[in-house]
């Protein structure tokens, strides 16, 4: 959303799923809740990446100042368990999977936790964003390539063994089926236009609060901005869609790392 502040024309479409952003603390720290991480070392993938983003979010709410009270470093995302393991950070802000391999590699604890906690268990992480201008002049193709993304990601909500298996078959990440189906299984591949929306509203004012967007900044106004609504993409349209469900490809009860 800073970058749309400044100008960028580029359109919020629909959400894609929920849950892949945490804020997670060294096994080996007494950081346990989101007050203890004052004064801090946190890594991130990068500064104004989806991590970065969240965890300011976090802070704001929590009346921590990310530019005075925390020091941010930046590290590839595969090696943000290393800087954990050197001792060089407190904590990371990661993406899944990385998220669920450090906890399986019993490196970190959740802090802040995109799928469990309010408000952020109904925000939509990732959307599907497109150039504005692209859009403009071909809404038909638009709404073809968000309805194929939308399609898709039903089809990893119903199949997520079968979709971990084939990312990492097809070298997407470096993981393990066995692990990516874990990552995989606690994301809600669910998509969404009214909640993608909502989610979009949700950020903008947050990172008001947390002082990522200027204090001139009318929110309301930029969500309405950032997001546009597509013909023939809706919620009804997304609950009709069907999809193959593929045998063997769903993750049993006791595998699902939501109910851990």
């Amino acid at each position: 959303l800073k970058p749309i502040e400044q100008g960028l024309d580029v359109r919020f479409l629909a959400g894609i799923h929920r849950g892949c952003l945490r804020v997670q603390a060294g096994v080996k720290t007494n950081i346990h809740t989101i007050d203890d991480l004052k004064g801090k070392r946190i890594g991130v993938p990068g500064m104004g990446t989806p991590p970065f983003v969240f965890a300011n979010r976090v802070f704001g709410v929590h009346g921590i100042d990310a530019g005075k009270d925390i020091t941010w470093k930046v590290y590839p995302a595969g090696e943000l368990g290393l800087a954990i393991d050197k001792g060089e950070v407190d904590v990371v802000a990661d993406a899944e999977p990385i998220g669920s391999l450090l906890i399986a590699e019993g490196k970190v604890r959740n802090v802040a936790d995109q799928i469990m906690d309010a408000p952020y268990k109904d925000e939509y992480c990732c959307e599907v964003i497109a150039n504005g201008k692209w859009v403009d002049a071909n809404p038909d193709t638009a709404a073809r390539a968000t309805r194929a993304l939308l399609k898709g990601a039903k089809w990893v909500e119903t199949n997520p063994k079968a979709a971990a298996i084939m990312a990492v078959e097809k070298k997407y990440l470096a993981s393990t089926p066995e692990l990516n189906t874990v990552a995989l299984a606690r994301l809600r591949y669910i998509p969404s236009v009214h909640l993608a929306e909502e989610s979009v509203h949700t950020a903008s004012r947050e990172m008001k609060v947390a002082k990522m967007l200027s204090p001139e900044t009318d929110t309301e106004a930029l969500a309405k901005r950032a997001f546009m609504h597509l013909p023939g993409i809706t919620d009804e349209w997304i609950k009709n869609l069907e999809v193959e469900k593929i045998a063997g490809a769903q993750v049993s009860p006791d595998e699902d790392i939501r109910l851990i």
